[in-house]
């Protein structure tokens, strides 16, 4: 096994690089050959200002997180810190429960970024793209980018997981967040098999939806078990995939929604006043 976590701390950024342009060129496609709905903002302009976005978060995180979450782990092991560092389970069974308690874990943060105020100012960034396409999977705002990723250190620390695990679970992470973010027609009962393991594009689109129910449902981005099991499932929006409404009713112009200096002073405009989970209308909770 060492020689494996060797292979993974040399080529950690390659790996990721390498699934993320693959991934992305196959939803890409994939978009234009069966789109889900008509966008309503030029693709071209979008586009240019979500991938600089990622690739400033990208410059950021290794700036000030070299090693990233691999290193955290390698660190976690040799001091053998986390419970799974202790419980000296099979390597197999070790990577299968630290990806499964990982993805607990991005659930259990997203949540939180819709439930906390503070922490919605930067969330929105993502929630006020006005499409909805593959570019919007990676659409965050740096300083949340930064944050997840203190979150996901701590995450690591507690659970101890193998760096196997951790790279398997950021690909996954990053490869399933472009999958289910894509603006694609996939067959309806191929939808309704996959939906009840993994978070399909229909199932995660209703999140973005600019009604507040809709909005704070949905919140999984890998398995789809959380949403079900803490209740915050939502099978369909209330108004139609084709003609639901994406992004924030108070965040529509471009300057602000689609151009890079508008993304990035968000978070610093306003008022927060919508869409906190805390202020959920229960009422509106049917699947319907």
């Amino acid at each position: 096994m060492q020689a494996m976590d060797n292979f993974v701390l040399e080529n950690e950024a390659a790996i990721r690089l390498g699934f993320f342009l693959g991934i992305f060129l196959l939803m890409a496609l994939w978009e234009i050959v069966a789109p889900r709905r008509e966008l309503t903002r030029s693709k071209g302009e979008r586009w240019l200002n979500n991938i600089g976005l990622v690739v400033l978060n990208t410059l950021v995180l290794r700036f000030l997180f070299p090693a990233a979450a691999v290193g955290v782990a390698l660190y976690a092991s040799e001091q053998q810190w986390g419970l799974l560092n202790q419980l000296g389970w099979p390597e197999g069974l070790q990577i299968l429960v630290a990806i499964i308690l990982l993805d607990g874990a991005i659930y259990l943060q997203h949540v939180m970024f819709h439930a906390v105020p503070v922490f919605w100012r930067l969330h929105r960034v993502h929630h006020a793209d006005l499409d909805f396409d593959v570019t919007t999977g990676a659409r965050f705002h740096p300083i949340e980018i930064v944050l997840s990723m203190l979150v996901k250190f701590a995450v690591i620390i507690l659970l101890g997981p193998p760096l196997v695990a951790v790279v398997i679970f950021e690909v996954i992470l990053n490869m399933l967040s472009m999958f289910n973010h894509a603006n694609a027609r996939l067959p309806l009962p191929l939808d309704r098999v996959l939906r009840w393991l993994i978070v399909t594009p229909d199932m995660h689109r209703v999140h973005h939806s600019h009604l507040q129910h809709e909005t704070n449902s949905n919140f999984g981005f890998n398995l789809s078990i959380w949403d079900r099991l803490f209740g915050t499932y939502r099978d369909q929006p209330q108004d139609g995939h084709t003609n639901m409404v994406i992004g924030i009713d108070t965040w529509r112009d471009a300057a602000h929604c689609v151009h890079l200096p508008g993304l990035l002073l968000m978070p610093f405009r306003g008022k927060v006043t919508d869409y906190a989970i805390n202020r959920r209308d229960w009422n509106t909770d049917s699947e319907g």
